[in-house]
């Protein structure tokens, strides 16, 4: 079996920032996980976060004597321009429960451009980038409206010129049939935590595009094969969310008959977000094609351990 194994990263360095991409690329991973939002001046910016997160950022002050909207921690990225953005100090702390996390002081939040230069630095032509479009579908007042959110990922990725190189995921089934209006030949990766797949609920999620999991018997594999250009699927990898296989309670979401049935359909089975090396084990042994993980360094001995093929580190350019 081979793996394709994802990377978060945050469990190394400083979520979402460059250096911690950087030396994702450098340990060999195949592919870089991230999350975008749109700014109010329509950036394309890197963060897991809709709403500036207190544990992540802190003000350094207003970006004008008297900015109205200050401080800047607490509100919507979508309230915010980039300028605002990048006054705040994303490094300020390691993030708690992350003892070895390097922490990469005065940090500032990077754009999508910002990281797709990166790997072009890098000439890391093996690496995959799989992007995250995070429309909040359930709340979407709290985002950019979602054509213009898919516009700007997608324009962004046209320039940079590594668009062969580009996933792009979404738990919002509605930004992946867009993004497959404007952008064809863009594979796409169907996110889920299953609830959102509101089964047994009378009509549609909000989360799915229109698409009610009930016409599917609430079977996500069937109802996210229906989206003309999904390639992949990446469900939870179990329940309770942040559980292991140590624990009495814990169960998989993703099990032997899910992997069956996507593989049948071509489909890859990808979860998020795992970083117990023994519950990683545990899924490996289902026959999934890939993690997403915040440790990637764990992934790749357990990868070793078994003799399978590692991705290709790429050493740090010389200019």
């Amino acid at each position: 079996m081979s793996l394709r194994h994802t990377v978060a990263g945050l469990g190394m360095t400083t979520e979402e920032s460059l250096e911690g991409f950087a030396k994702a690329i450098r340990l060999g991973v195949s592919t870089l996980e991230l999350d975008t939002q749109i700014t109010k001046d329509r950036k394309v910016v890197v963060t897991h976060d809709r709403q500036v997160s207190a544990e992540k950022c802190a003000d350094t002050g207003p970006l004008t004597p008297g900015d109205p909207v200050y401080p800047y921690v607490g509100k919507y990225i979508k309230d915010l321009t980039l300028a605002q953005i990048k006054s705040m100090d994303c490094g300020y702390q390691r993030l708690p429960g992350f003892p070895e996390q390097e922490q990469i002081k005065g940090m500032r939040m990077a754009e999508l451009k910002d990281v797709l230069n990166v790997v072009k630095r890098y000439d890391a032509k093996r690496i995959k980038l799989n992007i995250e479009v995070k429309v909040e579908a359930g709340a979407p007042e709290q985002t950019a409206p979602r054509k213009l959110f898919v516009r700007r990922v997608q324009e962004e990725i046209r320039r940079s010129g590594i668009e062969k190189q580009v996933t792009v995921q979404s738990f919002d089934w509605g930004a992946l049939k867009e993004m497959h209006r404007i952008a064809p030949t863009y594979p796409l990766v169907a996110l889920t935590n299953h609830d959102f797949l509101e089964v047994g609920k009378p009509g549609a999620s909000p989360w799915l595009g229109g698409i009610d999991a009930d016409d599917f018997d609430g079977d996500f594999v069937r109802a996210a094969a229906s989206i003309t250009g999904v390639t992949a699927l990446s469900p939870n990898y179990g329940f309770p969310q942040d559980g292991t296989i140590a624990d009495p309670d814990f169960r998989f979401y993703p099990d032997k008959k899910m992997v069956r049935d996507a593989h049948r359909r071509g489909l890859k089975v990808i979860p998020w977000t795992c970083d117990d090396p023994a519950t990683v084990e545990a899924l490996m042994d289902l026959g999934i094609d890939g993690i997403i993980t915040d440790h990637p360094d764990r992934v790749r001995d357990i990868m070793a351990a078994r003799g399978m093929s590692l991705p290709v580190p790429y050493p740090a350019p010389r200019h």
